[in-house]
């Protein structure tokens, strides 16, 4: 495989990377009071999952994140912050990518209508997918330097 400037292994880690500082930024963008102490956060998706045209989505939200709206709001939040670290880090690496894209997949249905947050999440699925399959742990990271995966 020929590249510019960096080998293959090196692109597939500088895209982990990447990735784990978009989740950072998602992360860090949020205003915690807002989300923590107001629940703004899961206020705003209840209000998106309960004009959802799938009774299904209407139904799990419902069922799982409505009783309990502030666990909610911090294990997203901090699923998001671990994520980015545990990618930037490199550290279990393809639990962090399948997770991610897990996540991107929740967040992909919950927002199936919205166009501009699809594009954001079809991405950093990809990233994940590119990033797990490519093994990108194998380079610049914990999981490397461990010998790990």
């Amino acid at each position: 495989m020929d590249s510019i400037w960096l080998d293959g292994a090196r692109w597939l880690a500088a895209l982990r990377i990447g990735l784990g500082l978009w989740w950072l930024e998602s992360w860090r963008h949020k205003d915690k009071k807002a989300w923590f102490e107001r629940g703004s956060g899961i206020a705003w998706a209840a209000d998106v999952a309960a004009g959802h045209r799938w009774a299904p989505v209407r139904a799990g939200f419902e069922t799982v994140v409505a009783p309990r709206p502030r666990l909610m709001a911090y294990v997203v939040a901090y699923a998001e912050l671990s994520l980015g670290l545990g990618l930037i880090a490199g550290f279990l690496t393809p639990v962090a990518l399948i997770g991610g894209l897990l996540l991107n997949a929740v967040y992909f249905v919950l927002m199936v209508h919205d166009w501009a947050e699809q594009g954001q999440n079809s991405m950093m699925a990809l990233i994940s997918l590119t990033g797990f399959f490519g093994m990108s742990w194998q380079t610049w990271s914990l999981d490397a330097a461990l010998g790990w995966f």
